[in-house]
């Protein structure tokens, strides 16, 4: 190959590469158009609606949901999918509150958050040996695990739940209390955001994620150690929805068995709400964390609007619906793109 061509073939890879980059940045942004539309039409119909309180509790009320999208997101990417991550908040939450509960002099937010992402990694592992090593399909494993844990969850519950009086105060003002007005919650959630999107896009081992996403197949023969990014994204998710069930238990205090139970389908919605196709390869964590918003905003407008609750998951499976459709369309459009883009450079 010459000189001129290897150089007309870079450029055009660049040039195919920012196309692509372009039309899924274009669907991030439209995300932050209908959350300011959304925005506009309810604060009209209810000014309290941008209350500061009103405010704080949507991005409360947000941040555990997009802790858990960003950790779903590395999953979807690589073309499989983790049912599991509601039970798993629900375990972490209760047992983690028992565990601060018998001896809460002693035990603080620093162990409470050490207990519950090894807990939440340990369960990540499980899904992740299962899929990666054993290769059962990501949607069998992860649902049976669903049921083991809500059937541990209540095993070890008995019907108790978990006060915020047994709990140390540290912990409350974890999900309560924030710094100069900016709750912890969000602070975490963001910082969990951008160092995860940072090591996507900015690593090589984070772009294998892409790579196997794409092909699998492909993958393999370029070298790339498939399994171990496979059970690696199921272990970072883990340990995220560890972590979001120790934000759970800070946030309400109070906790029962069930906790987060129906949560995994609101993931999943977020997640490809926000770009991420379902068929893997494509999307950010920063569009999961904006579809975990935008669920939350239209929860909250229902609630505002006095809506009948109902509609929100009617809405919520609308907005799956119409996303997987998006994903869709844009594959066959950028697919094509590519393929004339191709030919024009190669003549």
């Amino acid at each position: 190959m010459t000189a001129v061509a290897a150089g007309r073939d870079g450029a055009g890879g660049r040039s195919a590469r920012g196309v692509v980059e372009m039309i899924f940045r274009a669907r991030e942004l439209s995300l932050v158009a209908a959350l300011a539309v959304l925005v506009a039409v309810t604060a009209a119909a209810n000014p309290n609606f941008l209350s500061g309180q009103g405010v704080k509790d949507i991005f409360l009320n947000t941040s555990i949901l997009a802790l858990l999208a960003v950790g779903q997101s590395l999953i979807v990417i690589t073309r499989n999918i983790d049912l599991s991550v509601g039970s798993v908040v629900g375990l972490v939450a209760f047992t983690t509150g028992q565990f601060l509960a018998a001896d809460p002099g002693g035990r603080g937010v620093a162990l409470a958050l050490v207990y519950g992402i090894a807990v939440g990694a340990a369960c990540g592992l499980v899904n992740g040996l299962l899929v990666s090593f054993c290769r059962v399909p990501a949607l069998v494993v992860t649902l049976g695990t669903l049921y083991v844990i809500q059937g541990l969850d209540h095993y070890i519950a008995h019907g108790r739940q978990i006060n915020a009086v047994d709990l140390p105060p540290a912990v409350l003002a974890l999900g309560n209390e924030g710094v100069f007005g900016v709750p912890y919650l969000p602070i975490i959630t963001v910082a969990v955001m951008l160092a995860t999107g940072y090591y996507l896009r900015s690593y090589p081992s984070g772009r294998d994620f892409y790579a196997i996403g794409s092909s699998p197949e492909a993958a393999r023969l370029a070298g790339v150690p498939v399994r171990r990014r496979v059970l690696a994204a199921y272990l970072f998710s883990g340990a995220l929805a560890g972590l979001a069930g120790v934000l759970w238990l800070a946030r309400f205090g109070t906790v029962v068995a069930d906790s987060a139970r129906g949560w995994e389908l609101l993931v999943v919605s977020a997640v490809v709400v926000g770009g991420v196709a379902i068929v893997g390869g494509v999307g950010t964590v920063y569009g999961a964390a904006l579809g975990a918003l935008l669920l939350t905003t239209i929860g909250s407008a229902l609630v505002v609007l006095k809506v009948n609750s109902f509609w929100q998951q009617a809405l919520t499976g609308a907005l799956l619906l119409l996303a997987i459709t998006v994903d869709r369309v844009l594959a066959v459009r950028v697919t094509r793109l590519l393929r004339r883009r191709s030919v024009h450079h190669g003549a």
